[in-house]
């Protein structure tokens, strides 16, 4: 099964069109502020069916919840790859949303219940760390064919209907998954029960202190990660637009070429971070330790991004957002060890549903709130006006940092 598990991440992150998103809002004639909104309506609609999905996961399947998930997806491509107005974007964004809420928490249920069951759990970090390495490997590769396909296609649309092709694998790989379905999820008959359980683990998650300090961790680090990443993009087309060395090519395929070096060397970094990320709390006595120390560094990263964005210094930006990025491969699997510590088996994935809602209400009051500063700032200095993205990081990590009483253990 572990094959199976990193098959999955290796295929699920073959998103062609990724590295490029921004570029091709941007393409389309799209503001920061407009950007935002879609990201925060995305981010609504996860909202809406995350929490419910991980109860239907526990108690419909989790198998049967991941192949909804990446038909959504599927769905949520093709129209991406024909979007030509800025209201044609919301029913895509949409369905990204519900494959996003079907799948956060739901697939590391699925591997936290197969280490259990085969007396493995005390792997956990190790395990999802490696399943999440092979998940980068994927994103490295993508982004190999990725830049391939937009030098060749001259544009960034077209790239959306190549991500079909590596989701269509990913249905047939879940086939080999063990079959978790309960005897026919009837919402007539089983509503009671799904409300029920869903309540159980939502009180569970607000008085339990270890719980709720875990949420905020998630808002305020994923939440940040989520919405200031993506900025890197322009920031690289910058770069480009200034290299001598790549003065004989053209405007798009200079961005696409510098995006695809940076990426791929982001992506090979990341994989290495995952892998590893569970030497560090084991270096560190305790996951909370470590997170402690992982927090500390993010936001002297994110305080320097601010000062190599305002300065123009666009090259030293892109290395400490290739450190953000290690940052945060080796934070997630160590967070996620956390959060299974309080749940039991049953709830694993309503719990872990919980967490991803709430980086997403993160992320929903972010995102404009980041676009409209950006845009605000770049009308005064249109290359210097991207250090908002550094400061927001900063903030945030040091309200967490003035908080943070890290344990050897997590107590209920």
């Amino acid at each position: 099964m572990l094959k199976r598990f990193c098959l999955y991440g290796f295929l699920k992150n073959q998103r062609y069109f990724e590295p490029f998103i921004i570029l091709f809002f941007l393409e389309k004639g799209l503001s920061f502020t407009q950007i935002g909104i879609l990201v925060a309506f995305r981010e609504l609609a996860m909202n809406i069916t995350e929490i419910p999905s991980g109860a239907l996961a526990d108690l419909w399947g989790r198998r049967r919840c991941m192949k909804i998930s990446f038909v959504s997806y599927i769905l949520s491509f093709l129209l991406l790859g024909s979007c030509s107005r800025y209201s044609h974007f919301f029913p895509a964004m949409f369905f990204f949303a519900i494959g996003d809420a079907f799948r956060t928490g739901t697939h590391k249920s699925i591997i936290f219940t197969w280490l259990r069951q085969q007396g493995r759990i005390d792997e956990k970090k190790k395990i999802y760390g490696l399943t999440r390495s092979w998940s980068k490997l994927g994103s490295a590769l993508s982004i190999i064919l990725a830049t391939v396909l937009v030098l060749w296609g001259k544009n960034y649309q077209h790239v959306f209907y190549y991500s079909i092709i590596p989701y269509l694998f990913g249905l047939v790989n879940f086939m080999g998954y063990p079959d978790d379905s309960r005897t026919g999820f009837n919402a007539r008959h089983q509503f009671k029960t799904l409300k029920e359980h869903l309540v159980t683990t939502l009180k569970k998650s607000w008085q339990v202190a270890g719980l709720r300090r875990l949420l905020a961790e998630s808002m305020a680090f994923e939440g940040t990660f989520k919405v200031t990443k993506d900025f890197l993009q322009p920031i690289i087309k910058s770069l480009a637009l200034s290299l001598p060395i790549l003065l004989t090519y053209d405007e798009q395929n200079r961005s696409t070429l510098l995006i695809g070096v940076v990426y791929l060397l982001l992506y090979l970094a990341s994989a290495v971070a995952s892998r590893r990320s569970h030497k560090l709390a084991a270096k560190s006595a305790s996951d909370e330790k470590a997170s402690f120390i992982i927090w500390k560094v993010a936001w002297l990263v994110y305080g320097l991004i601010a000062i190599s964005l305002y300065f123009q210094r666009f090259e030293i930006t892109i290395i400490l957002f290739i450190l953000l990025y290690l940052l945060q491969n080796y934070w997630r699997p160590i967070l996620i060890s956390r959060f299974d510590a309080f749940a039991d088996e049953k709830q694993g994935a309503t719990v872990l549903s919980i967490e991803s809602q709430a980086k997403s209400v993160a992320a929903m009051i972010m995102a404009p709130l980041l676009g409209g500063l950006v845009d605000l700032t770049r009308k005064i200095s249109p290359d210097a006006g991207y250090w908002p993205v550094g400061v927001l990081g900063f903030v945030l990590a040091g309200m967490i940092l003035l908080r943070y009483r890290p344990k050897s253990e997590p107590s209920l």
